[in-house]
């Protein structure tokens, strides 16, 4: 298990430095400067030199990518070109709320798709799977932004039980601030829930036709206790994938439900970033965002070979 992990974390120190190249000269190459954005199309080149000089961007690009990549490995992501502080603090304080969000809709994704999946599952071809697999194409064909304008009309607007948006804080109180989180993180987690119980039913069907459930059945168990002390198991694996994309997804990908619900995560942080041309923020945020999809894609690997012998024994 050791050595598994070990190749395993040298693949996702490769992937980071190789990501870090393609964020940083990626942006490089796109056009507008960020001097001449901030002291607008009337300033005189010497200003804007003097701008250019004062935040690095005179130095070569090989150079600042060192000095980017050097400050990264030791927690400093540089200064904010328009905010002039720290691109950390402004990182902490906005995983305060994206980070949340994201497992809170994680959570509920689960929680939803395992039950269903299981119970379609073991209900195969009747009418039952039938409405699960058609509800569940529905939530996959909507898109997450359709249900957060829905949510916000029937309990934010008439049934007045939640804000339509904002975020009130944490020092105001834990249940407070997940009350605020609630109806961005169903919007966010009721089309990944179809996701996830599609290739939940799917996995179980699968591992139900496979000779190990014949033998466990012919020794008296019923469909059931055969679905739940073997099949389930070996059924994880796709089913840890779906998982472990899903939250990589909503740490990234809630750029558009930050923005409806308006709360102050790392999509709206991106977006305000790229608007004002403040490339460090948006270099630094994008590694964050690669980090958490290459740490997560780490953890998925363990718990394969956690539910999977075979592969310890490969690695």
């Amino acid at each position: 298990m050791l050595r598994y992990a070990l190749s395993r974390l040298i693949s996702l120190g490769a992937s980071l430095l190789v990501a870090s190249g393609v964020v940083f000269f990626a942006l490089e190459i796109v056009p507008g400067d960020p001097a001449s954005y901030m002291l607008g199309m009337n300033a005189s080149p010497e200003t804007v030199a003097a701008l250019r000089a004062e935040l690095g961007l005179d130095t070569g690009a090989l150079a600042r990518y060192l000095g980017w990549v050097g400050g990264m490995l030791t927690g400093d992501f540089g200064i904010s070109y328009t905010y002039r502080v720290p691109v950390a603090e402004m990182i902490v304080d906005r995983m305060q709320v994206s980070l949340p969000l994201a497992f809170y809709a994680l959570f509920l994704s689960t929680a939803i798709a395992f039950p269903v999946g299981i119970w379609a599952a073991s209900r195969r071809g009747s009418l039952a799977d039938s409405g699960v697999m058609g509800v569940t194409q529905l939530g996959v064909a909507v898109p997450n932004f359709w249900f957060a304008m829905l949510l916000v009309l029937v309990f934010a607007i008439n049934l007045r039980w939640f804000s339509a948006g904002g975020f009130p804080g944490w020092d105001k109180g834990f249940w407070g601030g997940m009350k605020a989180l609630t109806l961005p993180a169903v919007a966010l987690a009721l089309p990944q829930a179809s996701i996830l119980a599609r290739v939940m039913r799917s996995a179980l069907l699968d591992t139900l036709g496979e000779d190990f459930i014949r033998t466990a059945r012919a020794k008296g168990l019923t469909r059931g206790q055969a679905l739940r002390r073997h099949a389930l198991r070996n059924a994880l694996i796709p089913v840890l994938t779906i998982i472990g994309l899903q939250f990589s997804f909503l740490l990234a990908g809630a750029i558009i439900i930050e923005n409806v619900f308006f709360l102050p995560g790392l999509g709206r942080l991106v977006f305000q970033a790229i608007s004002q041309r403040d490339l460090i923020v948006v270099e630094s945020v994008l590694m964050l965002l690669v980090f958490a999809v290459v740490a997560v894609t780490f953890a998925v690997d363990l718990a394969y070979a956690a539910v999977d012998p075979r592969l310890r024994r490969r690695g």
